[in-house]
């Protein structure tokens, strides 16, 4: 699945932005930056970074010392032309994150955890290099709970490396589980919904 993940996004990742993925991610970014907005820190990571544009947009508002982790090659060479060579990029895997314990005060994490074939190991990752304190934002497709069962059945058969599509009762607990504190639920439309999660 993580091979089907990596050639999907090398094979996207010049046009990305016109794809049918980046049209659809683009809707939650705005509710991305002004969730950053209302937290304190300067050291971000932005977990599934892609070509870089949620990092290019909160460069424009916001000093702090920005990275980013993709599975893709590809994506991470687009994500450096745009973003410039402050920004610390990195090929790697949510399962083994590159990073020491309480590096970062805000993870993001938009459109790449139902990529995650291992979600509980990630999590404990993602949580090992939050600060006491910081806060992951997430945001990810979902569909509608009567569907979803079988929708994921069906994503072993795409070429898309999709892995599970979640809903709020399947996804939170996984988060809750390690301690982390919910905030913020929000569905921004049938298709997308987004939270807080906050290290204790």
């Amino acid at each position: 699945m993580k091979e089907t993940t990596v050639k999907y996004f090398n094979n996207t990742a010049k046009d990305y932005d016109n794809s049918h993925d980046g049209k659809f991610v683009n809707c939650m970014y705005q509710e991305i930056i002004d969730r950053v907005r209302n937290l304190e820190g300067d050291k971000i990571l932005d977990l599934g970074c892609g070509n870089g544009n949620i990092i290019n947009l909160l460069k424009k508002e916001r000093k702090a010392d920005y990275y980013g982790l993709d599975i893709s090659e590809n994506m991470i060479e687009e994500a450096k032309k745009k973003c410039g060579e402050d920004v610390k990029f990195t090929v790697g895997d949510s399962e083994n994150l590159p990073y020491q314990d309480g590096q970062f005060d805000i993870i993001i994490c938009n459109a790449s955890f139902h990529h995650y074939t291992k979600p509980e190991v990630a999590v404990k990752e993602i949580k090992r290099v939050l600060k006491s304190g910081g806060t992951l934002i997430l945001g990810d497709p979902t569909v509608p709970e009567l569907v979803r069962g079988f929708f994921n059945k069906m994503l072993p058969y795409t070429d898309s490396g999709d892995f599970k599509i979640y809903g709020k009762k399947d996804i939170l607990p996984i988060f809750e589980a390690q301690g982390f504190e919910i905030e913020n639920w929000k569905r921004l439309n049938y298709r997308t919904f987004i939270f807080n999660a906050k290290k204790k």
